[in-house]
């Protein structure tokens, strides 16, 4: 499926060769510059019809070019517009300076603006482009800006943010808008720049569709139904509980049973056809009074584990949720590694001093295991990459999948989803409230639960992420796993 422009990523360094390619086609770069300032111009008319000033901020590059366009633009529809620039605009070149040249309004020393009440920022000074630490004089810009409190409409992504990876470089503004062109970048996604960007509107300005496509990675993207839906299988009239797969969910002991309940019910409502806590023998009578629809069986040890996995219709598992660590997970785990497994939780930290003995055991064959890491299990998994500061969060997603050869799900609030062979995918439905205790049971279930149907592995991982922050929407504020539970529903 092809999908939209505005749906595709393109990274900074991405989008400064379309807009090579755009020049080199013959296509008048300048008049590109025009439309994306017109397009700011618009949205600060459509958003803020009340200011009493519009404060343009630009700065050495097409981004200042951008600027001066929309100044020159606000003050023809008779708009009060102050202009305020870093550097010397008259070492501006090709685009930028031509810009600069038809803009009537006069500027001053970006570092002489005062904010006051009224006014409305359009921060025109750095853009996506930006690649280190902002400087002084902005920076003191943006914290007196933050100070008042008055709104900023960002272009193309607020100054102070990497575009690839949503960090901020010294300080960063906080927009209420943020006008882009074409296509979003990884920073408009990833937190903290999701965050700082406030709504985000994106702009055709009449780059074509080819070139746009030649140079966007296909592997990144949006975590959407559009990028895994054809991979998740419906069921049809001659469906049976078998077909639909069975799911096993292993249990903690007798203090320590509620997590794999959780996990258990989202699978079976994520469209499971059967799904067995595999409890201890202490935890039987505590999970069997618990339990409906749910069956039980008693898993006591790795033996008492391999003579029921003679049973090749148990397909799919997951381990971790109240488990425990040590030796028993590590056990379980292995024997495990021709079947899907979802690892979460204790099950990743029990192999935190030896994460190869875990990556090796699921090498071979198709990607079966599904890794549901947050930031500090990340760290204990993958030590090397998480240290690494260069890396964004889908850098460090894709080289852990690649080298775990596991679908990983590397959760926050911008969790990010990655497969071995270097796709990923960026959530952004997840609403803040699903930060609480069992949010991580219920998902781990859902990707279960749509594994045990037959979803590939990272499809699996991405859909079920979806579906969680789907169910979180639906259970609302002040939810709890068993609310987040309740409005699970198969996709």
């Amino acid at each position: 499926m092809m999908l939209p422009l505005a749906d595709l990523l393109l990274s900074p360094d991405d989008m400064a060769a379309v807009d090579r390619d755009a020049a080199a086609s013959g296509i008048d770069s300048y008049g590109l510059m025009e439309k994306a300032g017109q397009a700011v111009t618009a949205s600060a008319l459509r958003h803020f019809p009340e200011a009493l000033r519009f404060v343009v901020l630009c700065g050495p590059g097409n981004n200042g070019g951008d600027g001066y366009v929309a100044a020159r633009a606000l003050q023809q529809t008779g708009a009060m517009v102050l202009l305020f620039h870093l550097g010397d605009p008259g070492r501006l070149k090709g685009d930028a300076a031509r810009a600069f040249a038809g803009c009537p309004v006069e500027g001053e020393a970006i570092a002489s603006y005062a904010p006051r009440p009224g006014d409305v920022v359009i921060d025109a000074i750095f853009g996506a482009g930006l690649s280190r630490p902002v400087p002084d004089e902005v920076e003191a810009v943006i914290a007196r800006v933050a100070e008042v409190d008055v709104p900023v409409i960002a272009v193309d992504l607020p100054s102070g943010l990497d575009g690839s990876s949503g960090q901020i470089l010294g300080a960063a503004f906080r927009a209420t808008h943020t006008v882009t062109f074409m296509t979003r970048k990884p920073g408009h996604l990833l937190l903290p720049g999701r965050d700082l960007c406030g709504r985000l509107e994106v702009f055709d300005i009449g780059i074509p569709d080819r070139i746009v496509r030649a140079h966007a990675d296909s592997l990144i993207g949006e975590n959407t139904p559009a990028q895994w839906q054809a991979k998740i299988p419906s069921a049809g009239a001659d469906t049976y509980k078998y077909k639909r797969g069975h799911l096993v969910v292993f249990s903690g002991g007798p203090n320590a049973t509620g997590a794999a309940r959780m996990s258990a019910m989202a699978g079976l409502k994520a469209g499971a056809g059967l799904v067995t806590i595999a409890s201890p023998a202490e935890a039987m009578s505590v999970n069997a009074g618990l339990l409906t629809a749910i069956m039980l069986h008693a898993v006591e040890d790795e033996a008492s584990l391999r003579e029921w996995l003679a049973d090749q219709r148990l397909s799919t598992f997951i381990l971790g949720p109240g488990f425990g660590t040590g030796e028993k997970a590590r056990q379980f785990c292995l024997a495990l590694a021709d079947r899907h497994l979802v690892l979460d939780a204790d099950g990743i930290t029990s192999f935190r001093d030896d994460p190869k003995r875990l990556f090796d055991a699921f090498t071979e064959g198709p990607t079966r295991l599904v890794l549901t890491p947050h930031e500090g299990e990340f760290a204990r998994l993958f030590p090397d990459i998480a240290a690494d500061t260069v890396l964004s969060k889908v850098d460090k997603a894709r080289a852990a999948a690649a080298r775990a050869h596991a679908a990983i799900i590397y959760k926050g609030a911008d969790s990010v989803i990655a497969a071995p062979d270097g796709r990923a995918l960026i959530n952004a439905n997840a609403p803040p409230w699903l930060a609480t205790a069992g949010s991580g049971d219920v998902l781990a279930g859902i990707v279960g639960g749509l594994m045990a149907q037959g979803a590939p592995a990272f499809e699996a991982a991405a859909a079920g992420v979806w579906l969680h922050g789907l169910a979180g929407q639906h259970a609302g504020k002040g939810l709890t796993a068993e609310d987040l539970v309740a409005n699970v529903r198969p996709l």
